[in-house]
């Protein structure tokens, strides 16, 4: 559980009812809150404060909470996003955690609930600032804040979800890494992810940072157990 008198977050509600009763108990659980109100003032303060989470609605009186997400993703990389809306609906859950949210929360919600997936979520982005960037694994320099990698002078591109399972791995370097334990730091559980979904993942990576990817020997697959991302040579 993070240390939540350390933690900053921005608060991004239209709603001025919901938006101070939030403030105010998101305060008493010891996290300190900046509240916006609109996506203006939202950008004004991602501009002159750092955040370690931003709980953002959708649907804002000068914009889309989706389209500030993006911003957050260029401008503030390090912030975690995590939706709180009352667009509940499949295809709107699937965009907002497409752009890299940690977790997509529907209104009406339990208090306690929104304190667990906010946690979850942290502790997850936690592994932001424990592994350089740009890094190089393998045959690639990866850039994490920009997704995307270096590879014999050309550019790839890289997914949300694979950025952050690779640079979890590069957290855990040199130690074996359970299925299990990847779905629950890289996935949340609004995307039914299985551990099949960490094996297909997994076949991306190799594409861009083995020299071979059939014969892996950065990323190798421990059997029955699950991955590790080898320690260079030099190290």
């Amino acid at each position: 559980m993070p240390e939540r008198s350390a933690t900053p977050l921005l608060l991004v509600e239209d709603d001025p009812n919901l938006g101070a009763t939030l403030s105010e108990r998101l305060r008493s659980a010891g996290y300190r809150v900046t509240w916006a109100r609109s996506l203006r003032e939202s950008r004004r303060e991602l501009a002159i404060d750092s955040f370690a989470l931003a709980i953002l609605d959708v649907g804002l009186p000068d914009g889309s909470g989706f389209d500030l997400a993006s911003h957050i993703r260029s401008a503030a990389p390090a912030t975690g996003v995590l939706f709180l809306t009352a667009q509940g609906d499949p295809e709107r859950r699937i965009q907002g955690l497409s752009l890299g949210a940690e977790d997509y929360v529907v209104k009406p919600f339990h208090f306690q609930e929104l304190l667990l997936r906010m946690e979850n979520g942290l502790r997850r982005r936690s592994h932001f600032e424990a592994v350089p960037d740009p890094l190089q694994v393998g045959a690639a320099r990866v850039f994490f804040a920009s997704l995307k990698a270096e590879r014999n002078g050309k550019t790839l591109a890289l997914g949300h979800r694979e950025a952050a399972l690779l640079r979890f791995m590069a957290a855990r370097r040199g130690a074996v890494v359970r299925r299990d334990e990847i779905l629950d730091q890289v996935w949340s559980r609004d995307e039914y992810p299985t551990p099949r979904t960490v094996d297909n993942f997994v076949l991306k990576l190799r594409r861009i940072i083995e020299s071979d990817p059939e014969n892996p020997e950065v990323l190798r697959t421990v059997w029955g157990v699950g991955y590790q991302l080898a320690i260079p040579p030099t190290e």
